[in-house]
């Protein structure tokens, strides 16, 4: 018995010891636990320390850094264009339609009234639809994490801006309510074309309040938080309502509308009163304007509104008129450019075409492209010829030209003997025009050309009488001008005041009577004299109902046609070519550039007065009409070519074979 009791003994203090053992693992497994959990909270506090030491100075930071936004003006108040950025006022979640607090909230962050910064179960959600998809299609961001990236931090995609970015966005919970989150996030966050802040987007895309905008409105600005740009109502008007279609179903999704009511919301987009009357394409006159402010008031470091002399209603039709000829008959005349540029005789810009389309290519080709134009340079040596004492009926020889290097043809092949130079300048006779020129010396033409603002590089050579020398659209426009204005000097402008922010005034153009370049008189007769070149000349399809002077120009091979011409009212200028410089199929400055000229003149008709300076015809130099000054009088007793008498009876001439 006793051997018994101690077998049953000895097995007691086995299964004894087994229960000590696995006791003893426990408590060193629980003893390892512990330890490692409090290293892992040590890791974890010296590592959100070590993210969290920046923290101060971006808080600190705080502040809403951007370019200056510079908005251009038309003449008539509408916008233009917009530079850099826009930022709006500030508004409160009280000021909010309860509309588009709902569509923002539906859209990208239906938890934010309950999550505490972090939306856990929105993160896993969106990482669970990613991998599925195999690729990044959601992202688990709250609006209080989306606060935190555009008040503090950078656009980075570390995980230290990533880990800090959640750790803003909790402090950001701990220091401000929720209706201040999101308030501010709506004044700050970016809404597409240079906007900040739905106050301004409303502004500009609606032209009112963001308190007034409707159900459709706050829809479109919720949608274009996904891709502002993509989604811009300005640039993309049609994908800017399919998304406001897709919030409008999330909205319906949440509760906050009924299905019933997102599929009766109207599907229109109201544009802003006085904007989108002016076309893309002004885009380039915008252009042109935004690299002239430097000079006029260095660079700007505020933001700005300029307005401008830019008339679009005008341009617009000029738009309208060079687009539809260059689609309807590019391809069959071989020609793929054009530009046009209309302005006032005092040098006012009312229109700036500098291609077929900017989104294609911005080279600015009535501002930067020097193009050779042809017969339209004409004028300037005619005039030269004026002031020097020959008259409209004084004659010239139209003839082949047999002596020298220099052997230019007439363009219709045919030659008119002795002819006026009304009838020289009339039918675009390129001989008599090199004679004249060759009578009167190259270097007074081009002393008269630079008096008339033109600063290209003119070839010194009897070709310079044909326009055979690259001269900008912009600086034979405002030769024009001159002859427009009665010969007074023309600076082209398009600036008329630069307001700051503040509605101060740091620019304004200040006119004055420019400095007489011409004599009156001869200004006088050359305008009568290209009148006739348009009723009876080269330039008969730019023929109007009511009294224009005009020129056509051709350059070689038919590479460029331009038509020019004038009222006291406005000068426009018209240009078609091929960049490659390659040759049209005989389009001339008479055919289709005259006739987009005739339309765009058409337009403006009557809408500005004329622009008159004192004394517009009387003589630089204070002489008479008769006596056309002592240079003048110097030139007809030295040079044999000027008759001394006005022929008469001469016999008609058939010039029908010229062109241009």
């Amino acid at each position: 018995m006793a051997k018994k009791k101690k077998k049953g003994a000895s097995g007691k203090g086995k299964k004894s010891g087994t229960g000590k053992k696995k006791r003893s693992l426990s408590v060193r497994l629980l003893k390892w636990a512990v330890i490692l959990s409090l290293w892992a909270g040590i890791f974890a506090i010296v590592t959100l320390a070590w993210f969290a030491k920046d923290l101060p100075d971006i808080t600190r930071a705080a502040k809403f850094d951007r370019r200056p936004s510079i908005t251009i003006l038309a003449n008539d108040g509408s916008v233009i264009a917009r530079y850099g950025e826009t930022k709006g006022r500030s508004v409160t979640i009280s000021e909010l339609p309860t509309n588009l607090i709902n569509a923002v909230i539906a859209t990208e962050d239906r938890r934010f009234y309950s999550h505490p910064g972090i939306d856990l179960l929105g993160i896993s959600r969106a990482m669970l639809i990613n991998l599925s998809k195999g690729h990044l299609v959601q992202g688990g961001s709250t609006i209080t994490q989306q606060l935190a990236k555009n008040l503090f931090l950078n656009y980075d995609r570390t995980l230290k801006r990533k880990i800090q970015e959640a750790m803003l966005a909790v402090w950001l919970e701990w220091h401000l309510s929720k209706d201040q989150i999101l308030a501010a996030y709506l004044n700050r966050v970016y809404l597409g074309s240079g906007i900040y802040g739905v106050d301004a987007a409303s502004e500009i895309y609606f032209g009112k309040s963001v308190s007034e905008i409707n159900l459709r409105e706050s829809a479109i600005l919720a949608g274009l938080l996904k891709a502002p740009s993509r989604y811009s109502p300005l640039a993309n008007p049609d994908l800017a309502l399919e998304r406001s279609d897709v919030v409008l179903e999330a909205m319906a999704d949440a509760g906050y509308i009924t299905q019933e009511e997102a599929k009766k919301v109207p599907r229109t987009l109201r544009k802003p009163p006085g904007g989108g009357s002016v076309s893309k394409d002004a885009g380039y006159f915008a252009d042109w304007v935004l690299n002239s402010l430097d000079e006029l008031i260095g660079t700007p470091d505020m933001d700005l509104v300029v307005e401008t002399t830019l008339d679009p209603q005008i341009q617009k039709k000029a738009e309208e008129s060079l687009v539809s000829q260059l689609k309807n008959n590019g391809e069959k005349l071989s020609v793929s450019q054009g530009a046009a540029l209309v302005m006032r005789p005092d040098g006012a810009i009312l229109c700036m075409i500098g291609g077929r389309d900017r989104r294609e290519s911005e080279f600015n080709r009535a501002t930067q492209a020097l193009r050779p134009p042809g017969s339209s340079f004409k004028p300037l040596v005619y005039v030269t010829a004026l002031e020097k004492g020959w008259r409209s009926d004084s004659m010239i020889l139209d003839a082949p030209i047999t002596e020298g290097k220099y052997r230019p043809d007439n363009f219709g092949g045919k030659y008119y003997g002795e002819v006026t130079l009304q009838e020289a300048l009339t039918h675009s006779m390129n001989t008599a025009a090199v004679r004249l020129m060759k009578n009167i010396g190259v270097s007074s033409v081009i002393n008269t050309a630079r008096q008339m603002g033109i600063t290209a590089n003119l070839e010194p050579d009897l070709s310079l009488s044909l326009g055979s020398s690259g001269i900008s659209m912009l600086e034979m426009t405002a030769a024009y001008a001159s002859l427009a204005n009665g010969g007074y000097g023309v600076t082209p402008y398009a600036v008329i005041r630069i307001k700051d922010s503040n509605n101060t005034v740091v620019y304004e153009k200040i006119h004055f009577t420019p400095k007489r370049i011409l004599e009156g008189p001869a200004v006088k007769s050359i305008t009568r004299m290209m009148e006739r070149v348009i009723e009876q000349g080269t330039g008969q399809r730019a023929r109007l109902p009511f009294p224009a002077s005009g020129k056509t120009g051709t350059s070689q091979d038919y590479r460029d046609a331009w038509f020019i011409g004038f009222t006291s009212e406005m000068v426009t200028a018209v240009w078609l070519g091929n960049d490659d410089n390659s040759p049209m199929k005989k389009v001339t400055g008479g055919s289709t550039p005259a006739e987009i000229w005739k339309t765009i003149m058409a337009s403006g008709r009557g809408k500005y007065k004329p622009v008159v300076y004192a004394n517009n015809w009387e003589p630089a130099n204070g002489n008479n009409e008769n006596s056309q000054g002592f240079s003048g009088m110097l030139s007809r007793i030295l040079n044999s070519d000027v008759p001394k008498f006005k022929p008469k009876d001469r016999d008609p001439k058939n010039f029908s074979n010229l062109n241009d």
